[in-house]
């Protein structure tokens, strides 16, 4: 697994949560939640809560809270409500308001960052994967997803970044602007053709920088990171991420099928 040079993050807990956009509520917020929301915590969500209280799902700095408004409007609580039984009433209240929409506009980012499609573009699955052209553990990764992209079952979107050498950037331009990306990403991947930074376009300079700040502003530190859906007991659709590597067990979760 290949770390960057400068110093990791913190504070990772949600992996939207370092990204300065996210859903408010809708409307004038009471005056206690909106003094919150001045002193920088974003409001994602209002939720029913038992003894008059009223709940907002809030977010600061990658860490998610809960927000209890007194049932007269003029004081708010920051914590976990629990019940007589000691169960916590806070926990799902924030997986729902807070980390479901956080991820939903990280998938969002995501789809909209600067990538190299491999694999059929009617595949069933999607990953996104942040590569770093020097990255030999992005190569091997891309050689062990080869069963499932050439049978059609899976689609990598390689976000390309420039973090681990002073050549890196170049080098992510150079396939990102080349005139045929997925095919000199595929020559150099597999080895056939080392791609070597030259000149680009400012254009595609940008793209790496904005890809680098996605990267940052995400809280990762190692290439290849992977982000995935996957299908929750419930049914409902959530993200994960694996930085680095990822073990013979969790490729299959992130390939989401033994290899064909």
């Amino acid at each position: 697994m290949h770390l960057k040079r400068h110093p990791v993050i913190s504070g990772f807990l949600l992996l939207a949560g370092l990204v300065g956009t996210s859903a408010s509520v809708a409307g004038e917020l009471p005056s206690p939640i909106q003094a919150l929301a001045d002193q920088g915590l974003e409001i994602h969500g209002q939720f029913d809560a038992p003894g008059g209280l009223r709940g907002y799902g809030a977010s600061v700095q990658g860490q998610d809270m809960a927000i209890y408004l007194t049932p007269d409007g003029e004081h708010a609580v920051l914590g976990t409500l629990m019940d007589s039984e000691g169960n916590d009433l806070t926990e799902a209240q924030l997986d729902e308001h807070v980390r479901a929409p956080l991820e939903a506009q990280t998938w969002q980012l995501l789809s909209e960052s600067h990538w190299i499609q491999d694999g059929d573009v009617d595949a069933p699955r999607v990953i996104y994967t942040f590569t770093d052209a020097n990255c030999p553990y992005c190569r091997q990764l891309w050689q062990d997803v080869r069963p499932w992209v050439e049978a059609g079952e899976v689609q990598l979107r390689h976000i390309m970044v420039g973090i681990l050498a002073p050549d890196s950037p170049g080098k992510a331009a150079t396939l990102l602007g080349a005139d045929d990306p997925a095919a000199t990403l595929h020559g150099h991947e597999s080895g056939q053709q080392e791609i070597e930074a030259s000149a680009q376009p400012r254009e595609i300079e940008e793209q790496v920088y904005a890809n680098n700040q996605l990267f940052e502003e995400l809280g990762l530190y190692a290439t290849p990171t992977s982000v995935f859906q996957r299908e929750t007991e419930k049914g409902s659709i959530r993200l994960d991420r694996i930085q680095g590597m990822p073990s013979d067990e969790r490729l299959i979760d992130m390939m989401g099928s033994e290899a064909p």
